[in-house]
């Protein structure tokens, strides 16, 4: 029951990272119809320079500063230097193009930091642990991570859905002609958008650079259970971006820490890890394809 315990959270933890890259990546796709694959760019640049900003200053809250700015920055930068001129593009010159990105900010945060990845901790102040229940300890900065995804979730929800700021997103969406017939400057109503989608995929970098080595290449490899997430939970959705997050963080997590033990009850020790192993990495991609057969459209696409 503990270790059951340990990995509900883990997966739920997992979930809420991956909201905050889908829920970036979801709304650039619903709005601007774009497909972009330097999302994951982001994320990396994100963790770059929070992890660079607090190995400089010692302050972690000085290095999540400095990653949420980046991103962000970077993002607003990215649209309107390159991207904008992709919206009217088929999608894939945008994927094309946006791969090319990919390319760019792997080879220049290389020549930047090097190729050593950079470890920067928790602060002292969110290390340890504290029991959830009697004897069972979960680290405080995982549940930290926790709690601040779910309150970026109650504030999208709030943003989109009851500030005036969400209706002109929402009616961008499904009418740009009449939005921007309206006096509405959608250039910079997307521009917007995409840096919020940008500072989010950031935030999970920041976030996540404690937890792991912060690398070249680390956002291509979430970048495409990111996308899983998208299908999984309906196209331009912010619901769907968290209740797929959690699914597929859930999924993935309890697969990794439970099939392959209970493979051993009926294979031999190397063939059920070895199976296990293999069946955990597909896990998420069976649960799309079961999702697709039921909802085709996702579970809450955003102009069902």
């Amino acid at each position: 029951m503990t270790l059951l315990l340990e990995q509900l959270l883990n997966g739920l933890q997992f979930g809420v990272m991956l909201f905050l890259m889908a829920a970036g990546l979801t709304l650039v796709f619903g709005i601007m119809g774009l497909i972009n694959l330097a999302h994951g760019s982001l994320y990396m640049i994100g963790a770059y320079a929070a992890a660079w900003a607090t190995l400089q200053t010692g302050s972690f809250l000085l290095g999540l500063l400095a990653g949420l700015s980046a991103a962000a920055v970077l993002g607003m930068a990215l649209e309107a230097a390159i991207l904008r001129r992709l919206y009217a593009r088929d999608h894939l010159d945008q994927v094309l193009a946006t791969f090319g990105v990919i390319l760019f900010c792997n080879e220049a945060v290389a020549m930047i930091f090097g190729r050593q990845p950079l470890m920067a901790g928790p602060p002292p102040w969110l290390s340890g642990a504290v029991e959830i229940v009697p004897g069972v300890p979960y680290p405080v900065y995982r549940l930290a991570i926790i709690a601040t995804g779910l309150l970026v979730a109650a504030g999208l929800y709030v943003l989109i859905s009851r500030t005036r700021i969400g209706m002109l997103v929402r009616a961008g969406a499904t009418h740009r002609e009449l939005v921007g017939a309206l006096g509405v400057r959608i250039g910079l109503l997307y521009t917007a958008v995409f840096g919020l989608g940008a500072l989010l995929a950031g935030l999970a970098g920041a976030l996540t650079g404690p937890l792991l080595a912060v690398q070249v290449g680390m956002g291509e490899r979430i970048l495409i259970t990111t996308f899983v997430v998208i299908v999984i939970g309906g196209l331009g959705s912010i619901r769907g971006a968290l209740a797929g997050a959690m699914l597929v963080g859930m999924v993935d997590t309890l697969t990794r820490g439970f099939l392959p033990a209970t493979l051993r009850a009926v294979l031999p020790a190397s063939e059920a890890d070895a199976l296990g192993a293999g069946l955990s990495s597909m896990a998420v991609f069976i649960l799309m394809a079961i999702v697709l057969l039921w909802r085709p459209r996702g579970l809450f696409p955003a102009h069902a």
